[in-house]
C-alpha cells in the first residue's frame, strides 16, 4: 500500500511538474496571440541596445560601458535576455548594451539620446518607456499628459530612424499589476492609454511589439501579482525572467 501511494504521488507530482514546465511558453504564446507577428531579425555582427527606465537599468554600473558585460548589463530582464541571446546566437558576434536610466520619461530619454543611443549605433534598438510618464503625474508633480507622451515618443522615434537608417526597433509595452503596493484602481483607465500609445508607435514605425501587460495578465493564472512584481511596476526575479522570454519571442535569428 505504501509503495502504491508513493507511486501515485510520484506520478501526480510529475504531472504537475510537466504542466508547470509547459505553462511559461503557453503564457507567452497566449499573450502574443492577438498581436502582429512582426519580428526583429538579429543578424551577424549586430549591436543590440536596450533603452528605458529603471526596469531596464536595474542594477547596471553606469560607470561601465562595455558590451556583453555583467556590470554593464545590470541584473534584471536585460541580463536574463542577453544571456540567452548570446548563448543561442554564439556564432553571430553580437554586442549587447544597456543604457536604461531609472526614473526616465520619454523627454529624458530624448535629452540623452545622442550619447546613450545614437553614438552606440545599434542595429537593434529595444525601448521600454512610459510607466513613469503616467506614474510621476500622481507621485512627483509631473505635468505631462497622454498627448505629451505620444508626441514625445513619436519625435524620438522619427529622430532615431533619421539618425540610424535601417535600425530594427523593438517596443516594449509598459505594464502595471493592480493591487500591488503602488498600483490601485485609480490608475485606470488612464494608464491603459499609455499602453495603447506604445502599440500605436510600434505600428507606425514598423517595430516589433512586446505585449508585456498581456504577458503579466496571463501569468496571473499561475501565481498572484505579488509573485511577478515587487510594487506593481517593477518585476521580481520571476517577473524579469518572464519579460526576458517575452522579448525573445519578438526576435528571430
Amino acid at each position: 500500500m505504501i509503495l502504491k501511494n508513493n507511486r501515485r504521488n510520484f506520478v501526480k507530482n510529475a504531472a504537475i511538474g510537466a504542466v508547470a514546465a509547459l505553462a511559461i511558453p503557453d503564457i507567452i504564446s497566449s499573450a502574443y496571440a492577438k498581436e502582429n507577428s512582426k519580428k526583429a531579425v538579429i543578424n551577424e555582427n549586430d549591436i543590440v541596445l536596450f533603452q528605458g527606465d529603471s526596469i531596464t537599468e536595474w542594477g547596471r554600473d553606469k560607470n561601465k560601458h562595455m558590451a556583453n558585460d555583467f556590470g554593464s548589463l545590470g541584473s534584471g530582464y536585460v541580463l536574463l535576455t542577453a544571456t540567452e541571446v548570446l548563448r543561442d546566437y554564439a556564432t553571430k558576434n553580437l554586442k549587447i548594451y544597456n543604457t536604461g536610466v531609472s526614473g526616465n520619461k520619454v523627454f529624458q530619454l530624448a535629452d540623452r539620446w545622442d550619447t546613450d543611443t545614437i553614438a552606440i549605433k545599434p542595429n537593434v534598438l529595444s525601448i521600454m518607456v512610459g510607466v513613469n510618464d503616467y506614474w510621476h503625474t500622481i507621485t512627483s508633480g509631473y505635468k505631462g499628459t497622454l498627448d505629451t507622451y505620444r508626441t514625445d515618443y513619436k519625435k524620438l522615434l522619427k529622430r532615431t530612424q533619421q539618425a540610424l537608417p535601417g535600425v530594427k526597433l523593438i517596443i516594449g509595452e509598459s505594464f502595471a499589476m493592480k493591487n500591488v503596493k503602488a498600483v490601485d484602481d485609480s490608475w485606470y483607465p488612464a494608464f491603459d492609454g499609455y499602453r495603447q500609445v506604445a502599440r500605436e508607435m510600434a505600428d507606425e514605425f514598423g517595430a516589433a511589439f512586446i505585449p508585456y501587460q498581456s504577458v503579466m495578465d496571463e501569468a496571473l493564472k499561475l501565481a498572484p501579482a505579488t509573485y511577478w512584481s515587487i510594487d506593481g511596476v517593477h518585476p521580481t526575479p520571476a517577473g524579469a525572467s518572464l519579460m526576458a522570454q517575452a522579448w525573445l519571442k519578438a526576435v528571430k535569428g
